[in-house]
């Protein structure tokens, strides 16, 4: 477990790491959403969406296990500002090519999803592991749930920010923000300091530490079967968040426009449940709120895929995925901050990867059969399988007393840790 002790003048470090994370993820994210859009509207392939976001996916499923020895003991100020440069390296050759060639080879466009994905496979592992080293435990949960708002506000601001761009500019200028990002995130970066923890400058033995960071996974039960069930979750729930361009554009007939309109709606929900986590942070008993979350995520986006297919059907949507979005901070953050309470801060950029690698390797798995389930049964139906993953998800955590029972047990570790640091 983590230190309990405040680090002098946390707030003020954190909110300024905060800050340059939320810049950065503005613009990552607007290209990130440019692509898809630009794939979505030149192919109107539901298969080439699958593979893209396969794509996107894959290099975490092979590299998330061996990532987290290396995050643990080298400078994480370091992975974080090599990790954007990559990304900014990649705009500048892709914005290159387009202009040469008049146009964005799709091949090209897979191989800079990929290499994007590996960046991001350094990249959340890093944040993730440092932030329980920037605050004291006992605001670890409220951290979470700001670092969710954070999250939520990217999603906001990005895909209206991407579509305006989207409209006005050519995308072979467009995907250079990611330039732009990198100056203001690492210049922000620098300016912060990141604790350093045991492991930090230690020899790396790629295969016995990825081992070890299993071992500390596996060792630990609750959470072990919380990520496995989390697994499943991402399984079932993929395939139907990797269509919603289709449904939008194909299914309800509407527009790029109206495809933000989603993305907005949801991550503005979203916004809202973080702010209730970041006010509201300490729970008795999070495992609750995290099995109604997904179950009421599963609800109402499997009855996305009952609605008509016009205009109504589409204002509906949008209110499903209201409710969806504030929904989904109270598994993720709320999940996240108990990840960070279970193990020592020198081992958990390992665990890290080991529970990114298992949210990985399941969601290209279910992507493999998206694009042609979709088009076999319908872009719409694939919500129906999408609604399933949820309510099967939030039913096990319930069922297993290992998992219900996960975090009243932790907590009380917690709080004899925390008397024995004060005695």
């Amino acid at each position: 477990m983590i230190n309990t002790q405040a680090p002098p003048h946390w707030r003020r470090n954190f909110y300024l790491f905060l800050s340059g994370q939320l810049l950065s993820g503005i613009t990552s994210m607007v290209v990130q959403y440019a692509i898809i859009w630009y794939l979505a509207e030149r192919t109107g392939s539901a298969s080439i969406l699958s593979f893209a976001t396969i794509a996107g996916m894959v290099p975490m499923v092979i590299f998330s296990p061996f990532v987290g020895p290396l995050i643990d003991k080298w400078s994480k100020k370091t992975v974080l500002i090599s990790s954007d440069a990559v990304v900014a390296f990649l705009a500048i050759i892709l914005s290159a090519v387009a202009l040469i060639r008049g146009e964005f080879p799709i091949v090209l466009v897979f191989i800079v999803i990929t290499m994007r994905a590996l960046a991001q496979t350094f990249q959340m592992p890093t944040v993730q592991s440092v932030m329980p080293t920037m605050v004291p435990t006992d605001e670890l949960t409220r951290v979470n749930g700001q670092f969710g708002m954070m999250q939520s506000l990217i999603f906001i601001v990005s895909p209206a920010l991407g579509a305006f761009l989207y409209s006005i500019v050519s995308m072979q200028w467009l995907i250079l923000t990611d330039v732009i990002g990198f100056v203001i995130g690492a210049g922000l970066l620098l300016l912060v300091k990141l604790p350093t923890v045991s492991s930090t400058g230690e020899k790396v033995s790629l295969w016995k530490d990825t081992k070890e960071g299993f071992t500390q996974l596996h060792s630990n039960r609750g959470m072990w079967w919380i990520a496995l069930i989390g697994a499943l979750f991402m399984l079932l729930f993929m395939p139907g968040m990797s269509m919603y361009p289709l449904i939008t554009i194909q299914y309800f007939g509407g527009t790029i426009g109206d495809a933000g309109v989603i993305e907005v709606v949801y991550s503005s929900f979203m916004l809202l449940g973080g702010l209730f986590i970041g006010i509201f942070g300490k729970n008795k008993n999070r495992i609750l709120p995290m099995i109604i979350s997904l179950i009421l995520i599963g609800v109402v986006i499997g009855l996305g895929g009952l609605l008509p297919a016009n205009r109504t059907g589409f204002y509906i949507f949008v209110v499903l995925n209201a409710i969806a979005g504030i929904a989904t901070p109270f598994f993720s953050s709320l999940q996240m901050a108990m990840i960070q309470q279970s193990f020592e801060a020198e081992y958990l950029g390992r665990v890290m990867g080991m529970i990114n690698a298992l949210t990985s390797l399941a969601g290209p798995v279910g992507l493999i059969f998206a694009g042609p389930l979709a088009e076999g049964i319908g872009v719409e139906k694939v919500l129906l399988i999408s609604g399933s993953g949820g309510i099967i998800c939030g039913s096990l955590l319930l069922l297993f007393p290992l998992t219900r029972q996960y975090d009243k047990n932790l907590q009380k570790r917690i709080k004899l840790l925390t008397e024995k640091n004060n005695y």
